[in-house]
């Protein structure tokens, strides 16, 4: 009892794979005697004939993607490259001196001096704009 021929036949007109066909082993006569793509095609109809779910990621892959560092590969600039990291900084920088104009904690000029300094790359983060702003007075007090 070879079934080679309604399983091909069965899985062209589910559209999948051969391996997740599957015939209800009850009924294994009828399916022998289904010789035709018509045949195949009413005991897909009565039930007979089905195709498994497919398999899909499981959650387990999924969370190792989430882990952190220690799961990553590659190096620190194939993660996020060089310009990327540049970007998001001195965005950053010029969100915060921006913030301190519009506020009126530094006044335009002193906001085009610190603009040109991190458009420069002087400061590594925020903190250091911070840092400079306060030892070298240059920041109002806001009451």
């Amino acid at each position: 009892m070879k079934l080679s021929t309604q399983k091909r036949l069965a899985s062209e007109l589910l559209k999948c794979g051969v391996s997740r066909v599957r015939f209800d082993p009850e009924r294994l006569e009828d399916i022998e005697d289904a010789i035709t793509r018509e045949d195949v095609r009413r005991l897909i109809e009565d039930g007979v004939i089905y195709k498994l779910q497919a398999r899909g990621v499981s959650g387990a892959g999924a969370e190792a993607k989430r882990k952190g560092p220690g799961s990553r590969k590659g190096g620190k600039y194939s993660i996020l490259p060089r310009k990327r990291r540049w970007i998001m900084r001195v965005r950053a920088q010029r969100r915060y001196i921006a913030g301190l104009r519009d506020r009126g904690v530094i006044d335009a000029k002193i906001y085009r001096r610190l603009y040109r300094l991190v458009k420069a790359g002087v400061f590594k983060s925020v903190a250091a704009v911070e840092e400079y702003i306060e030892v070298n007075k240059l920041g109002r007090r806001i009451i």
